[in-house]
């Protein structure tokens, strides 16, 4: 009997740890991350800002002029140089082989020519005491006209093959410091190569892709405000002072570049920004409309409706089926009638799936 009250209180024992344990083991509910937009006018989103990358304001490419090999390279990443200091240069092997080949045919012509103008004044001086014809005194002259043509001609080619020489030379067109070093010595190099990048003068300048809807609404010397991850807590004055015609293949978008205003020593080329232009200032007459997404906007047989997020803490939140009155299609979106106020966080992605009351993560 005792056997069997213990058996019955150990049952009763494990029941209740095993129900314990799957009350502990219960999970929190799953939210689901949705993506929002803060409802505001259309003024408000004529406000946009786009990624851009800082550049040297002069960013001179140096490349040789001629094919060889790089017998010297006197350039490191971060170096100053001056202008006029030589950087790199040639075997240049071809090129003098050809300068002294223009030399040699300077001198052989220089002698063609010296000897042709001895027998034209020989020849005249025969002609004029009548014991030469006179078509042997022409073609003592037409032989002086034609050596010293390839006189000249010689001159100018050793002048070509002299300035051939230079090509394989490059020094520093300005001061500044070079920022990309794309050879070293004993590469095999081709005329136009880019073997390095100097970046000379003090200004900077953000180039940024914009996208068509707002290409057209970008002027000359626009403001812009421009932030860098790299130095917090600093905004900084540009204006827009190149506007790309045609669209980038690469990226689909115009390339603008903005100068910086007195930029500091702190922003470096190559940094990332993000550059912010107010549209708004483009624009003739204020809308103050409410504008709210395209794809944040459903339909149902009651009308036109969004999902407003309702949230304590920025964080989570629960949708509710909201029902609005839309009017005007922009570019930027539907312009609001009736239904929503500015402030109002909106879903703006998968509204199909999401349900009246749901909670959500914001995202």
């Amino acid at each position: 009997m005792k056997f069997n009250n213990l058996v019955i209180l150990l049952l009763f024992t494990v029941t209740l740890f095993s129900s314990c344990k799957e009350k502990i083991e219960e999970k929190e509910p799953v939210l689901r991350p949705v993506k929002f937009e803060i409802v505001n006018t259309a003024n408000a989103k004529n406000i946009r800002t786009f990624s851009g990358t800082a550049k040297a304001g002069d960013e001179i490419e140096l490349s040789f002029r001629s094919n060889g090999i790089i017998t010297s390279f006197d350039a490191k990443v971060g170096q100053q140089v001056k202008k006029g200091q030589l950087i790199a240069k040639l075997d240049n092997v071809q090129a003098n082989l050809a300068y002294e080949q223009s030399i040699s045919a300077v001198n052989s012509a220089k002698s063609a020519k010296n000897t042709a103008k001895s027998n034209l004044e020989r020849i005249k001086s025969l002609y004029e005491k009548g014991s030469n014809s006179l078509s042997d005194y022409e073609a003592a002259k037409n032989s002086y006209q034609s050596a010293l043509d390839q006189y000249e001609s010689a001159q100018r080619n050793k002048g070509i093959q002299s300035s051939q020489i230079s090509y394989g030379y490059i020094k520093a067109p300005k001061t500044g410091i070079i920022a990309v070093k794309n050879n070293e010595i004993n590469d095999n190099v081709s005329a136009g190569q880019v073997i390095a990048v100097l970046n000379a003068g003090k200004d900077i300048n953000v180039v940024v892709g914009l996208p068509e809807n707002v290409i057209n609404k970008t002027t000359l010397n626009m403001n812009a405000e421009l932030t860098f991850s790299a130095i917090e807590g600093e905004t900084f004055k540009g204006n827009v002072i190149e506007i790309a015609p045609v669209a980038d293949v690469n990226s689909a978008t115009y390339l603008v570049k903005v100068d910086i205003t007195n930029p500091p020593k702190t922003i470096k080329p190559g940094m990332a920004t993000n550059v912010t232009f107010d549209f708004s200032t483009t624009e003739v007459v204020a809308d103050e409309s409410l504008i709210v997404p395209v794809k944040a906007v459903g339909e149902d047989g009651n009308g036109n409706y969004v999902f407003i997020i309702e949230s304590a803490d920025g964080k989570t939140g629960q949708v509710k089926k909201h029902p609005i009155k839309i009017g005007e299609l922009t570019t930027g979106g539907f312009k609001v009638v009736s239904g929503l106020k500015s402030g109002d966080k909106i879903a703006t992605a998968g509204l199909q799936t999401l349900l009246d009351g749901q909670k959500v993560r914001l995202q």
